[in-house]
């Protein structure tokens, strides 16, 4: 392909790493996916601007990837390039007396241990969500009673001209796993502002250490998933629909429903796209005959 060459000389120039026939499977935390033509990881927001610039220039397509822990990306690959936000762009740094600043790469955890060290709190309901502060952002990530929309300010992003753009939280749009950003891929969140409250650094550790322990009595972190699998309907809760029609442990290749976390679809091993896709199917059509709920998938399909 064209672009290809032109690519590689560009982020050359930009100082970013980039690699060829990437397979997604080392860049999602449900381990499973085919090989990216190519993958970018991206160093800061004037890098992000300038490909985003050019890709849309040359119409070659593109995605987005944080930490990849809300990604279930097809056997078959991606034709097209992978820019990866995460830790080669990250920063979190205070810019007020009750204001954080990050880049989009910052994993969530450093940032909830940032506002820690600095007594600061409302973020402690984010400790222990796998992925980065833009993740969160884009689909508005939540738990535990709190959510992003809670503390988040504003954010910069890139539009697909490659300009920089501010959007103020009343203008995200932010609703349950939704923002504008989610709704309009045009945007690409570059970095944001969260406006915290001070507290007692004890009591704000007490709770961070409380909630992480929570996840790991009830998810099965010990096998890689994409989180949550399915959305939580209206009136109810997925894991609670699931675990009514005794679906716990029903699996379609090394894809399975967890025994820890109905809720959870998980690898065991060596699955693949169509393993999951042909998993949550069948869940979600029991589910609806039993119950009358139909379940909507949380993790974006990358194909």
């Amino acid at each position: 392909m064209p672009y290809i060459e032109k690519l590689c000389s560009l982020c050359e120039k930009l100082g970013c790493e980039y690699r060829l026939n990437e397979p997604l499977k080392n860049h999602t935390t449900f381990k499973i996916g085919g090989n990216a033509k190519i993958l970018v990881e991206i160093n800061s927001t004037d890098t992000l601007a300038e490909l985003v610039k050019f890709l849309n220039k040359d119409s070659v397509r593109f995605f987005v990837i944080g930490k990849g822990s809300n990604i279930l990306a097809h056997d078959d690959g991606f034709d097209g390039v992978i820019l990866k936000v995460s830790n080669k762009f990250s920063n979190v740094r205070m810019t007020d007396e009750n204001e954080i600043y990050c880049t989009a790469g910052t994993p969530l955890s450093e940032l909830c241990l940032f506002a820690l060290e600095h007594s600061m709190t409302g973020l402690e309901f984010a400790y222990g969500i796998p992925g980065t502060a833009g993740g969160a952002l884009f689909m508005n990530a939540g738990a535990y009673g709190g959510e992003i929309k809670d503390v988040v300010v504003s954010a910069r992003c890139i539009d697909k001209n490659g300009n920089i753009i501010t959007i103020n939280a009343e203008d995200m749009k932010l609703s349950y796993r939704h923002s504008i950003f989610s709704e309009n891929t045009d945007y690409i969140i570059a970095d944001m502002t969260f406006s915290l409250e001070k507290g007692e650094k004890s009591e704000i550790k007490s709770k961070m250490d409380e909630l992480l322990q929570k996840r790991k009595d009830k998810q099965p972190l010990e096998f890689p998933s994409a989180g949550s699998t399915f959305k939580r309907p209206e009136g109810s809760y997925a894991s609670l629909l699931i675990e009514q029609c005794g679906l716990k442990g029903m699996s379609a290749g090394d894809a399975q429903v967890s025994e820890k976390h109905s809720g959870f679809v998980i690898n065991k091993g060596n699955a693949t796209f169509a393993d999951v896709l042909e998993l949550t199917g069948q869940v979600k059509e029991i589910v609806k005959e039993k119950t009358g709920y139909t379940l909507e998938l949380e993790p974006i399909i990358l194909k």
